[in-house]
């Protein structure tokens, strides 16, 4: 029996791509650079920053990455936040099943994590949010699952992942976990839904309905 939901946050809980866009594009502007490419967003959205960083300025070999990351871990985040754009279903659905199972975040972010939780009054309905900095391995690496699952006495079996991208799809091979692919219907997942309201619908969610 389902017992605990673990989210993904960028392109589940969030549409963060003109927010991720606007950070990084800022990053490289700091040092003279020009702004990333389409295939580069795609990847930041998927990774953790230091990844991110790696990738992006990969092509402006010129830039010293320690700098980059000094000049990051003093950029505030809070103006990106007005960019982020929360899924419209998604208090309903969290108001739903938080009576009947365990709730997690299992995300890339880092540090920008907690704050984007409480702008948008969320902090309330996650029991344990793990991020990039948390563990020793980020995604797609399953430490950040091994660390909820302990967290709440819960096998994978009894779990199930809400992700969008590849990455969220290695995550949960890596620990045995199924997958909700949200609005990516190349995933290889068990279950593709396109809000959190169709996941009501999924067998495993039999015990919310009446």
């Amino acid at each position: 029996m389902l017992k605990l939901i673990v989210f993904d946050c960028d392109g589940v809980l969030f549409d963060s791509r003109e927010a991720n866009r606007s950070y990084y594009n800022d990053l490289l502007a700091a040092f003279g650079c020009g702004p990333m490419t389409e295939d580069q967003l795609h990847y930041a959205h998927c990774h953790n920053v230091s990844d991110s960083v790696a990738c992006i300025f990969k092509a402006h070999p010129h830039v010293d990455l320690k700098a980059v990351h000094r000049h990051r871990e003093n950029l505030d985040y809070t103006p990106y936040l007005s960019s982020m754009v929360m899924e419209p279903d998604l208090v309903g659905f969290l108001e739903i099943v938080k009576e009947h199972f365990h709730l997690a975040i299992s995300t890339n972010r880092t540090t920008t994590m907690a704050p984007l939780l409480e702008t948008f009054g969320l902090t309330g309905y996650f029991e344990l949010v793990v991020t990039s900095i948390d563990i020793a391995m980020p995604k797609p690496a399953p430490d950040a699952l091994f660390k909820i699952f302990d967290h709440f006495r819960c096998a994978p079996g009894q779990t199930i992942f809400i992700g969008d991208s590849e990455v969220d799809r290695q995550h949960t091979v890596n620990a045995g976990v199924d997958l909700i692919a949200f609005r990516n219907r190349q995933l290889d997942a068990r279950y593709h839904v396109e809000s959190f309201m169709e996941i009501l619908d999924l067998a495993p969610f039999a015990q919310v309905r009446p």
